[in-house]
Parts: structure tokens; C-alpha cells; sequence
């Protein structure tokens, strides 16, 4: 895998991460409402997780943008639970291992921060996606579990960390 840095978001990745989630789910033809796609948290992510049990991290190859992760405590969730949000990638960087190790660096911080299991909403044309959740411990749900507001998705995960 090449040499990409992973660090926090700052203020100034908002717009670059906006484009990298809204080119990924236009490529899925998934660029409708109900998804982060008209989610208008999508274009602030800095200011969204500022919130103290939230994190976002981003991928940069040579400064560029081209991927992010994050977890939230979304409103709506059992004790012990956060969310594994924005898991985006650039179509040019997937099948690296990127996504993997995005998700790697989630799980270790969701212990720290005392989070018993993790959950997260998708669609099936993520198909991508889909195999790497299940690959990294993830197991479909019946139903949808707290409220993220994204009705467009209905596909549901969890993870026991």
C-alpha cells in the first residue's frame, strides 16, 4: 500500500471530503435524498464532529483529499453504541487496503472512547463497501437502529467491538 497519511479533519477538508462522498454516491447512481448526498451535515463534517464522543479522520496522498471515516454517537442509539459514518473513498484509491485501515483506526479509537459496538446504515449497491463491513466483523441487522435521518438507506450493520 502506498505511503497515505491519516489524520483528523480540520476545517479546511470540508468541501474537498464533501465532493470525495458526493462523486462516490453518483457513481453508484445512490445521489438522492435520504442519503448523505442531500444530508447538509455533508458540507460542514469539521463542525459536526466536534462533538466529544465523534471523530471524522481523513486520507491524504500528496495533499489530496481522497478518502475519510468517522463515528458518531447518533441520537437514537442503545448504550455503548456509535455510528461508523462517511467511509468514502476516491474511486482511484479503492482495493488498497485504504478503506480497511480507515476502519482499523475507528475501531481502536470507538475502545478508547468506550464504545461497545458500532453500527452503521448502507445500501446494497454499495456493494464494495458492503463486503469490506462484512469482511471486517460487521453482521446484517433486520431493522434500523437509531436515527440518523438517512431514510434512502436499508441496509443495516453491527459490529461488537
Amino acid at each position: 500500500m502506498q505511503n497515505f497519511k491519516i489524520r483528523p479533519i480540520i476545517k479546511s477538508d470540508n468541501l474537498k471530503i464533501a465532493i470525495v462522498i458526493r462523486k462516490s454516491l453518483e457513481e453508484y447512481g445512490e445521489n438522492k435524498p435520504g442519503t448523505v448526498y442531500t444530508d447538509p451535515t455533508t458540507d460542514d463534517l469539521y463542525a459536526l464532529f466536534q462533538n466529544p464522543k465523534s471523530f471524522y479522520l481523513v486520507a491524504v496522498d500528496d495533499g489530496k483529499i481522497i478518502g475519510g471515516c468517522g463515528i458518531y454517537p447518533t441520537k437514537g442509539l442503545p448504550e455503548g453504541y456509535g455510528e461508523l459514518v462517511k467511509l468514502y473513498l476516491d474511486k482511484n484509491y479503492r482495493g488498497l487496503g485504504l478503506g480497511k485501515l480507515l476502519m482499523e483506526k475507528s475501531f481502536e479509537a470507538s475502545k478508547e472512547m468506550n464504545y461497545t459496538h458500532l453500527y452503521l446504515e448502507s445500501i446494497p449497491a454499495l456493494n464494495q463497501a458492503v463486503h469490506l463491513y462484512e469482511k471486517m466483523g460487521f453482521e446484517k441487522v433486520d431493522n434500523r437502529i437509531g436515527d440518523s435521518g438517512h431514510f434512502a438507506c436499508d441496509l443495516w450493520m453491527v459490529k461488537e467491538l
